[in-house]
């Protein structure tokens, strides 16, 4: 099958880009130009330039295949740049949407959030609410995904915390650190992406994609400091000063978090993964084995 694939330079996209590969199938990378040199073309592997805020250049891309995988997102807004969710999250959304139909593809594949759930509260899950909606209501041979945090390789925010426990031997962590979280393996969210390729049971559903069981943050870290061979000093920050701050500086790239990625976070980011597992035959991963596959301690 020849899949178009938006999002595939990504920290997600690329590990979908390679099981699809693994799979058999062809597969076509709709890049912005600056993008292009994250991904290495090949026999099975084409690069094509597009942008998903410019519908204009889908329907070219779209010619030939059979399936689209719909991976771009973002997790910060810089309205300044248009990095908006809105733009990103819902109008990307509505352009491939669209360009799908109207190249006669019905397999579409689409990337959501955990939380995405009817009347929230963030701008993030709105817009993500609001482009499943429109998903739903497409006509298309749809399968939603809504991972928890992804950790992997290259993820952000594990190594992240990898970096602050192996140099400095500190992790600060906002508030008590008891809100809970059920991070998935990249890998694990790739496979069930190129396998709803081949499992028709899985047309015109939406899942929850999670850890076996949930971990709070200080859990996280403890088995984080566990698997890197380190002790680690956890230092709870007050959340009201962040908060203040965050409100202040959150529209400059170098501050590390934002009012509404803090209010995420401590609302907790949990699930009910075991439809996924059981629909796509796929076996969950505790963290710590999660981890301990590419992290390694240092001699």
């Amino acid at each position: 099958m020849q899949v178009l694939v938006t999002g595939g330079s990504g920290f997600v996209g690329r590990q979908v880009v390679q099981e699809l590969l693994a799979r058999g199938h062809t597969v076509r990378c709709l890049l912005r130009p600056r993008s292009a040199g994250r991904l290495t073309p090949g026999p099975r592997l084409q690069l094509v330039n597009g942008d998903v805020t410019q519908p204009e250049t889908l329907s070219g891309a779209m010619e030939g295949c059979q399936a689209v995988v719909h991976l771009v997102g973002i997790i910060r807004e810089f309205p300044a740049r248009g990095i908006t969710f809105q733009r990103l999250h819902f109008q990307a959304t509505a352009h491939v949407v669209a360009a799908t139909r109207q190249a006669g593809i019905s397999r579409y594949l689409h990337m959501s959030a955990l939380e995405a759930q009817p009347a929230p509260v963030i701008a993030y899950h709105q817009t993500k609410v609001q482009a499943e909606e429109l998903v739903r209501t497409s006509g298309l041979d749809f399968t939603i995904f809504r991972p928890s945090i992804i950790y992997g390789p290259d993820d952000a925010f594990i190594n992240l915390l990898k970096k602050q426990v192996e140099t400095l031997g500190v992790v600060p962590i906002i508030g008590n650190g008891n809100y809970r979280l059920q991070p998935v393996p990249v890998w694990l969210v790739a496979q069930g992406f190129a396998l709803a390729l081949e499992k028709p049971q899985t047309v015109r559903q939406s899942y929850d994609v999670g850890g076996p069981e949930p971990v709070t943050m200080n859990e996280l870290v403890d088995t984080l400091a566990q698997v890197l061979g380190k002790r680690v000093w956890k230092v709870h920050l007050p959340v009201w000063p962040l908060r203040l701050l965050a409100k202040g500086f959150q529209g400059f790239p170098w501050f590390p978090v934002t009012a509404d990625q803090i209010t995420m976070l401590l609302a907790g980011n949990t699930c009910d993964p075991r439809p996924f597992y059981a629909d796509f035959g796929l076996a969950p991963l505790p963290l710590a084995a999660g981890l301990a596959s590419y992290l390694r301690p240092r001699s």
